[in-house]
């Protein structure tokens, strides 16, 4: 058997002109190990919530292995993560995932989280990337709302969130590296989705059936 046949989140592809989206597998750590060592944000600033970049250099490698590994291991209806790679033209440029930590099938809430790696910046991408998966959210995973966050300092991904559509949801008192650190919750409904370039979307019912979920049940959640 083919490994998509075997675990579906492997078949799903998700194309938006020229970005290409599939869920990370072990073939690919090595390219995205290379990119998180060259960097992904300045040192000086922490975007993420889990400082997992601040680890020593020569153990990210093998970190980043371990948390592919308990991806596969944890995923259930009730909880589950999509990393998607995101690449142009073949290349690997950074991660745009999705996470539901309830049950989705009754809650139909969804999280996105991202990086990309520095040399990447500026250009866009991480705008086209959050509205691919958040199109795939709504359109085939049947999403009611997609949530995410970012720490009040982290310019770019504020802006990116609010080209996308999603609104100001409260904040979160939180430590970070030691210090007191605010972030910005928020969500995004469907009707505030600002769409990027139309996604196309392969490989997606043997997922929809893992997760429980039928083509149907997406599209009356989004009706709703």
């Amino acid at each position: 058997m083919d490994i998509t046949e075997i675990w579906p989140p492997y078949g799903v592809t998700i194309t938006a002109g020229d970005l290409e989206l599939k869920v990370a597998r072990e073939g690919d750590i090595g390219e995205l190990v290379d990119l998180v060592l060259d960097g992904i944000h300045a040192p000086e600033f922490m975007p993420f919530l889990f400082p997992w970049t601040d680890a020593p250099r020569e153990e990210i490698p093998g970190n980043y292995v371990q948390y592919l590994a308990r991806i596969v291991a944890g995923f259930s209806p009730n909880s589950f993560s999509l990393p998607f790679v995101v690449r142009r033209h073949g290349e690997a440029l950074g991660i745009q995932g999705l996470e539901a930590s309830s049950n989705f099938a009754i809650t139909h809430t969804i999280e996105t989280g991202s990086w990309l790696a520095r040399r990447f910046h500026g250009q866009g991408i991480g705008t086209r990337m959050r509205q691919a998966v958040c199109a795939f959210a709504f359109d085939v995973l049947g999403a009611a709302e997609v949530t995410s966050g970012a720490f009040l300092d982290n310019g770019p991904s504020q802006a990116v969130s609010r080209k996308v559509g999603y609104r100001p949801n409260g904040f979160r008192r939180l430590e970070r590296r030691g210090q007191l650190a605010q972030e910005q919750l928020l969500v995004l409904n469907e009707p505030d989705l600002v769409r990027g370039e139309p996604i196309r979307v392969t490989g997606a019912d043997p997922l929809l059936a893992q997760l429980g979920l039928t083509t149907d049940a997406g599209t009356a959640a989004n009706d709703g």
